[in-house]
């Protein structure tokens, strides 16, 4: 069993000395490992921390705040894991409040992944069929959750982001690149537990709000806010996302043999009742959500430029760009 002890004193000092421009200049480097809309996974400290990947979320306000969070983040897995079954990456979350800010931090602990493991990773070394295949493993163990979905509706539901980058292929070798048959697969986005309770939503979606500049969230709140914490209850919307992705990872050749997978899963899943994906559609999504998350990074660097000419702190760790 991996042991997945947060280090708060460590987590504590990093967060105290903590450069959010430059995470590897810190008082404790840092290394981003990736960037998410919420949060910032990074590989912090000492050789005894190296197996452990740590989301950063610095938007909660309050310690309470930080609890429900924490509460719902340990729901959302364990039923995940328990009640549906879907092989979830190990992690742990923990919260504390900075000493230098007052503010409160949460920090997901998780179980590192190799990284020519990640789906996005390994589909570069992989021939297209085998593309094909892992696109389908992938939307068989999304299934799952859609599934038990559709037999609690309106008593408890959960979303779930597909797309291949959120994936682990288990036991990949990058020396000699071939799936296993069957498929194993490990998912590891948690820091978004989105869960509907009698059909309420219980994540608070003001977070995804927190970092977005202030003369956005208005705009943000009124015309996107429910579409993202709607769509990733809905089977076709993620499929539409995950096929997107393609474009995100430079393999725009791909899209149409993927797309051709996944109408292929769904028509033998459900007889064709689900509508099929159309690469004009997963298209036009693509460039609307790449334009879109451009623009809104473009929007918080300009935020972060006025609040540190204000001589005000700017807690988030912002990519140089958008790998969209």
């Amino acid at each position: 069993m991996i042991d997945l002890d947060a280090d708060l004193d460590l987590l504590q000092a990093f967060e105290a000395g903590l450069d959010p421009r430059h995470p590897e200049r810190s008082a404790i480097p840092a290394k981003v490992l990736g960037y998410g809309e919420i949060s910032t996974t990074l590989e912090i400290g000492t050789e005894s921390q190296r197996h452990i990947a740590y989301k950063r979320l610095p938007m909660f306000r309050t310690v309470e705040e930080a609890a429900v969070y924490q509460a719902l983040h340990e729901d959302y897995v364990r039923t995940l894991r328990d009640r549906i079954g879907l092989h979830v990456v190990p992690d742990k979350a923990v919260s504390f409040v900075d000493r230098r800010s007052g503010r409160v931090v949460v920090y997901i602990a998780q179980q590192k992944l190799p990284p020519d493991s990640i789906g996005h990773r390994a589909m570069q070394m992989l021939p297209l069929e085998d593309v094909r295949r892992l696109v389908q493993a992938v939307l068989a163990e999304s299934a799952k959750v859609f599934d038990f979905n559709r037999q609690h509706a309106g008593e408890l539901e959960l979303g779930l982001d597909i797309q291949i980058s959120n994936w682990a292929v288990v036991g990949l070798d990058p020396r000699e690149p071939r799936l296993s048959d069957p498929i194993e697969l490990a998912y590891f986005d948690t820091s978004s537990p989105m869960m509907r309770r009698g059909g309420v939503e219980q994540l608070n979606p003001e977070i995804f709000l927190r970092s977005a500049p202030s003369f956005l969230v208005w705009i943000l709140r009124l015309l996107f806010l429910e579409d993202v914490m709607t769509r990733y209850y809905d089977f076709r919307k993620v499929a539409v996302d995950l096929v997107a992705n393609f474009y995100k990872e430079q393999r725009d050749e791909w899209v149409p043999a993927v797309t051709e997978a996944v109408n292929a899963f769904f028509a033998e899943r459900d007889g064709g009742a689900m509508e099929p994906l159309t690469v004009k559609e997963v298209s036009a999504y693509y460039r609307e959500d790449a334009t879109i998350w451009r623009l809104y990074l473009a929007f918080r660097k300009v935020d972060r430029a006025l609040r540190l000419a204000l001589g005000r702190e700017y807690p988030y760790i912002l990519p140089a760009k958008v790998q969209r």
